[in-house]
């Protein structure tokens, strides 16, 4: 268990993740966080990581840092999202063990598993086959980051843990018009459509994939409750254990912004992978469930986009 007391780093504590991190960790009464902002310590600089470590020694390490996107950003940037991603989680992963960090927790994505992994995906279909080819960069430094902490622990004894959450939304989301998710996107969308008085808002592809949501907050919950409770090599899913198409994704979004007009669909865009619902059945054995149902997360998300003001630079 970590002590109330216990120097704690979270990187990447601006992100959505990692804000939920810092949130969480407040809420249960931990005192002694520690971050840095990209501008203080640039992650994907080895040296700079290793004279932080060997300075501050944090005894708990949450590693939510990461250069993330949707379908386009991922698409147009392959070897960015590579090197940005495998380095700056080397660089940390390495100095944490370095530096005797009791327990790391690495976070990653639903993307590492095969395009068409059984579903709903266990944690043992991990390289069973071949990945998506639009986010496949960015799966390949993820793995490469789940493999060296589980690497480390056979190796070395350590108490390196990772957590592959699905698609997550809420509080600090990327709003970002053509780097973000599908949900940011759907809300910033038609909320700019309801603004604008547009009779139509289009979408890509044919709204027929099935997707899994889960509310940043919960996964924040699941990430305290897995470093007080688990030790292992093999990953742990987050999820909800739920899916919704995109169709009807659209559709409750329009719902909870109050948008009327009619969703139309631009059927020569992508669909990206057809299913990702992850098996959440090992951190259910262990005790724990996702507490915010979609409408609600949307409904927080929409207020959060509304009052922040950087949401259209981000």
């Amino acid at each position: 268990m970590m002590e109330k007391s216990a120097k704690i780093y979270v990187a990447g504590h601006r992100g959505m993740v990692g804000s939920a991190i810092v949130r969480e960790l407040q809420r249960n009464g931990y005192t002694n966080i520690v971050t840095r902002t990209h501008k203080e310590l640039d992650l994907c600089r080895q040296q700079a990581v290793e004279e932080f470590f060997a300075a501050e020694r944090p005894e708990y390490v949450f590693l939510a840092a990461a250069k993330v996107g949707g379908i386009v950003a991922n698409s147009n940037a392959l070897a960015d999202f590579m090197y940005e991603n495998m380095i700056l989680e080397m660089n940390v992963i390495h100095a944490a063990w370095q530096n005797g960090c009791k327990k790391l927790l690495f976070l990653g994505s639903s993307c590492i598993y095969p395009r068409l992994a059984p579903q709903p995906m266990k944690e043992d279909c991990l390289l069973t086959s071949s990945l998506e080819p639009t986010n496949e960069a960015y799966a390949l430094a993820k793995i490469s980051g789940l493999k060296y902490c589980e690497y480390l622990n056979r190796q070395y004894g350590t108490d390196f843990i990772s957590v592959m959450p699905t698609n997550l939304y809420g509080i600090n989301d990327n709003y970002h018009p053509t780097h973000s998710h599908v949900l940011p996107a759907l809300i910033r969308r038609f909320h700019e459509a309801k603004e604008a008085g547009l009779s139509t808002v289009t979408c890509w592809g044919d709204g027929s994939p099935l997707r899994e949501f889960l509310y940043v907050d919960d996964l924040a919950d699941l990430c305290l409750f897995l470093m007080n409770n688990y030790s292992g090599n093999e990953t742990v899913n987050a999820g909800t254990g739920k899916e919704i198409t995109i169709k009807a994704l659209t559709e409750l979004v329009a719902e909870v912004i109050g948008y009327d007009g009619e969703i139309l669909w631009d059927t020569s865009k992508p669909n990206g992978t057809p299913r990702k619902l992850l098996d959440v059945s090992k951190s259910a054995a262990m005790g724990w469930k996702y507490r915010t149902e979609l409408k609600d997360g949307i409904k927080a998300a929409y207020e959060d986009f509304l009052n922040n003001p950087m949401r259209a630079e981000r």
